[in-house]
């Protein structure tokens, strides 16, 4: 029996012991629920009663507002001092526009009302007792204006209207004129309750009571639809200069119940505490393991993605630290990622450009990293491991860390070497191709040459033939015993030999120009007169149009339109373009034959142009004009378009054409035409110069009158 109840006893006291836990939680969850039910209920009055706060705040700000652009639409009417007529009419105005303005009224310097207007809206405001019963507050009002030339408020008044009506009042007067000199005021009397409904959101007096107070508590005015509970209430002054008004808003919202909140922080409370906690434990852990699980397979990922990489990355901290490069970084240098990490001035840095890169990182310190470098990159040298030097590209941002601050830079570095190579032979093989064009243009010339100095050459063997045959008349073995030569004889043979001079600087032209031509130039951009390219290879162009009977036509613009080039690969351009031009008019007869060469500016470019009247280009043709090794005629090369391109490319401009046509959409010819960069033309020289006409030898046979900016013409036969 005795063992029976010492056993009883202890199972009794193990159950208190493991209730006691649960009890004490229960104990704390009710406190807890209560606390939170006391808290929820004043935090719900604390939020209403900001909530009115706020909409006073707002109302008082409206109303502010409403009296600021009133009272600067009553300054406009007294600008400028207009006729009466149209003051009156500017008010009316002005009282339609405005229900809040009941009446405006200008007084004379002994505040006597002059003339008055009352708002269309209502009956007139003083029909029930005169102005000069209520004129009190007003005439304070214009005193004080006067005095401190400002407006002025008066304190508000009742006025009495018909029926045991009445309304509340507030008065503003402006004085009129200058100081100093005999002055008026105009009187504008507001009335306090539409001025509330006007200047208050149609929202906000749906939801609250707004009263206009004197300072002892007294309503003045009211507006809004519902009654205020008086639970929630907040009042703000409105200061205006000569008086204040007491706004007050009071709310419709009672206090919040009981019930409801009690009832919500239960389900709150019991779902937070005991399903919601375990759920969340238990998605929180599984969300743990799949963010876990991700971000090893993403960082796998990413070492995968930057031990693939051919290029090279680099990041390094705010102090110019390596804290991170990628194999193929490493491969590039040749250094191992051990000796880089850490390393302010890392050894694939060239020992004498180190001072310029440590004063780079400084400036990167400064002021960042421009946003040109971060788009287009910024090329710079580095040192391999061997000490050879190779050029890199570099596009550099700033690395944000994961709470939004940089915390250094990260770069991808490009190795150029093999670019650099690439560039170096395309050069070489394009400046080739052009010595291999220029030799093939200067082949198909030789013919032409001979022809062109046959001319020069037999006249100057003429005028040595005739030389002699004069020397011999007048030479001690002629007849008459040896008599010196006459004036005659030596004024022909003075003449001859300058024949003789002139004809053979003319064949040297011919044989300096073909050299020029050939002649391989290092390239160097120069300014260049338009009408001076043309002119260089024009005895080569003259040679192939007087063969095929072609007239060439020149409008240019004289020393008024420079470029900036290289002269040498200009003028190829020009007589590539000027050849094909001759050659696509040979099945044309021989007077419609006509060259044009033309220039004129565009802008801050100056675009050069070769005209031809031939049969035009073949659709199927137009679409591999420009192709390398594509031609048309069985002895080209077909690289003469292509290098021209390319060198107009060079320049920065664009090589084009376009087919010609008549008034009947037929074809008339073909013109080809580039831009180049314009240079800013010499002070002093002129535009334009005048019309030129030049025979089959070059010489000048007439000139007149300017026609247009250097427009030549030869006549080649």
């Amino acid at each position: 029996m005795t063992l029976t109840a010492a056993s009883l006893t202890f199972a009794a006291r193990q159950r208190w012991r493991r209730k006691l836990p649960w009890a004490l939680l229960v104990a704390l969850l009710g406190v807890a629920q209560t606390l939170l039910l006391v808290l929820t209920v004043r935090h719900e009055r604390d939020r209403q009663q900001e909530r009115t706060e706020l909409a006073a705040v707002a109302a008082a700000a409206d109303l502010r507002q409403l009296f600021a652009r009133d009272l600067q639409s009553l300054q406009a009417l007294l600008w400028n001092d207009p006729p009466e007529a149209q003051r009156r009419a500017e008010a009316i105005g002005l009282l339609r526009a405005r229900r809040e303005i009941v009446r405006i009224e200008w007084r004379g310097a002994g505040y006597g009302t002059e003339e008055a207007v009352d708002s269309p809206y209502r009956s007139p405001l003083f029909s029930v007792l005169p102005r000069s019963d209520l004129a009190a507050d007003s005439e304070a009002a214009c005193a004080n204006a006067l005095r401190l030339d400002r407006p002025s408020w008066s304190r508000s008044y009742f006025v009495p209207q018909a029926g045991g009506l009445g309304l509340e009042v507030i008065d503003v007067c402006l004085p009129i004129g200058r100081p100093g000199a005999a002055r008026g005021a105009m009187a504008v009397t507001f009335g306090l309750g539409q001025s509330l409904e006007d200047a208050v959101t149609p929202e906000l007096m749906r939801t609250h009571e707004l009263s206009v107070l004197e300072a002892d508590g007294a309503r003045l005015a009211r507006a809004g639809l519902p009654r205020g509970a008086g639970v929630f209430v907040a009042e703000r002054v409105i200061d205006l200069p000569g008086t204040a008004l007491l706004l007050r808003l009071d709310s419709a919202d009672r206090a919040p119940g009981m019930v409801a909140n009690l009832a919500s922080s239960l389900v709150v409370g019991l779902s937070l505490a005991l399903a919601g906690l375990v759920a969340l434990l238990v998605r929180d852990s599984g969300r743990r393991g799949a963010a876990e699980q991700r971000l090893a397979e993403e960082l796998s990922l990413r070492r995968a993605m930057e031990n693939s990489l051919v290029t090279g990355l680099r990041a390094r901290d705010m102090a110019g630290r390596i804290t991170y490069v990628n194999p193929a970084f490493c491969a590039m240098v040749g250094f191992p990622a051990e000796q880089l990490a850490g390393q302010a001035a890392p050894p694939y840095w060239p020992p004498e450009m180190r001072a310029a890169y440590e004063a780079r990182h400084v400036q990167r310190l400064q002021g960042g990293v421009p946003d040109q470098e971060s788009r287009e990159g910024y090329e710079t040298l580095f040192m391999r491991a061997n000490g050879e030097r190779f050029p890199v590209l570099i596009f550099e941002a700033p690395l944000v860390g994961a709470g939004g601050g940089q915390t250094g830079w990260m770069s991808a570095v490009l190795d150029l070497s093999a670019q650099r190579r690439a560039e170096e032979l395309t050069r070489q093989q394009q400046e080739q191709l052009q010595a291999t064009a220029r030799l093939a243009t200067v082949g198909e010339m030789a013919s032409l040459l001979s022809h062109e100095l046959n001319q020069p050459l037999a006249a100057i063997a003429s005028y040595a033939t005739g030389c002699l045959n004069l020397l011999d008349a007048g030479g001690p073995g002629a007849e008459g015993g040896g008599r010196a030569p006459d004036l005659t004889t030596l004024a022909m043979l003075r003449e001859a030999t300058q024949r003789i001079g002139e004809q053979a600087e003319r064949a040297g032209r011919v044989i300096r120009s073909v050299n020029d031509f050939v002649r391989r130039r290092e390239r160097s951009r120069e300014e260049a007169v338009c009408e001076s390219l043309v002119e260089a290879v024009l005895p080569l162009v003259r040679l192939q149009a007087r063969k095929s009977g072609a007239r060439i036509e020149l409008d240019l613009g004289g020393a008024a339109l420079r470029v900036v080039c290289d002269r040498t690969m200009v003028e190829q351009v020009l007589l590539n373009l000027t050849r094909n031009a001759i050659q696509a008019m040979e099945a044309l007869p021989a007077a419609q034959r006509v060259l044009q060469v033309g220039a004129r500016a565009e802008g801050a470019r100056v675009r050069l142009s070769v005209t031809d009247r031939g049969p035009g280009i073949a659709p199927e043709v137009a679409q591999r004009l420009f192709t390398p090794f594509f031609t048309t005629r069985a002895e080209g090369m077909g690289l003469g378009l292509s290098l021209c391109r390319t060198v107009i490319e060079q320049h920065g401009g664009t090589l084009g054409f376009e087919t010609r046509r008549d008034a009947l959409g037929a074809c008339s010819g073909t013109r080809f035409s580039f831009t180049l960069s314009a240079a800013l033309p010499p002070s002093g020289v002129p535009a334009g110069a005048g019309s030129l006409t030049v025979d089959a030898s070059g010489e000048a046979v007439s000139a007149d009158a300017p026609i247009g900016p250097n427009r030549v013409t030869e006549v080649t036969s």
